[in-house]
């Protein structure tokens, strides 16, 4: 049977790990530890099944709990939150999300975290040459009640070849184009926690869709998939 829900247990395990990262802890308390982890797939593959009822997604990814310390200053071993992602299938639909559970920080995110060289490029002409229909997504009551405003990281000054004064340059500036969702510790505990997660999803559709319409096509609106 999926599991719908988000137990406390999970965040007393969390909370409980933030004190003790150390391995030495971790191996004791592993059992405990891999039976939450069953109930965080069993609610990735519960919430991956609603999905499907609005959009295409791949099989959702739990990431692992264990840090690669190998590049990083931080050594600590262990993950302190527990989080999965879903890939949007086939060419022709572009974007992913990604759910994120940690006490007193738990959220969720869509979009482009980090597109590549050309695909930025494409999305900095099509913005260049037209921004209204994005402006009209980012500026609809039920995205500003859901997310907020675009986030993401963004230039200082203008991209390279667009003026600083171009009428569009709030959005060219751009690097990473990104829907957030917090979520209070409640809110993650509640019994229609998978609910809103999921009618949350839904709501990033007419701006994934837009993005989705600008990379599979030229400037022209020709496909190029």
């Amino acid at each position: 049977m999926m599991t719908t829900t988000i137990q406390p247990e999970l965040f007393q395990f969390l909370k409980d790990l933030t004190e003790n990262n150390n391995r030495a802890w971790f191996a004791e308390h592993k059992p405990r530890f891999q039976e939450l982890d069953k109930g965080i797939k069993a609610f990735g593959q519960a919430l991956e099944a609603k999905m499907n009822e609005h959009d295409v997604v791949e099989n959702v990814k739990i990431y692992r709990i264990y840090r690669d310390v190998r590049f990083s200053k931080n050594k600590l071993p262990y993950k302190t939150n527990r989080g999965g992602a879903f890939t949007r299938a086939t060419k022709l639909r572009r974007g992913g999300y990604y759910f994120h559970l940690e006490p007193g920080n738990s959220f969720i995110a869509g979009g482009f975290w980090g597109p590549n060289k050309e695909d930025l490029k494409r999305i900095r002409v099509e913005i260049a040459a037209d921004a209204q229909e994005l402006r009209n997504i980012i500026a609809q009551p039920l995205f500003v009640e859901t997310f907020g405003e675009l986030k993401g990281q963004q230039l200082k000054t203008a991209p390279r070849d667009y003026p600083k004064d171009h009428p569009n340059i709030d959005l060219l500036r751009y690097k990473q184009y990104l829907l957030i969702q917090n979520f209070s510790d409640k809110e993650v505990l509640a019994t229609d926690f998978l609910g809103q997660l999921n009618q949350s999803f839904a709501n990033m559709r007419p701006f994934l869709d837009y993005m989705s319409d600008v990379l599979t096509t030229d400037e022209n609106g020709v496909p190029i998939v």
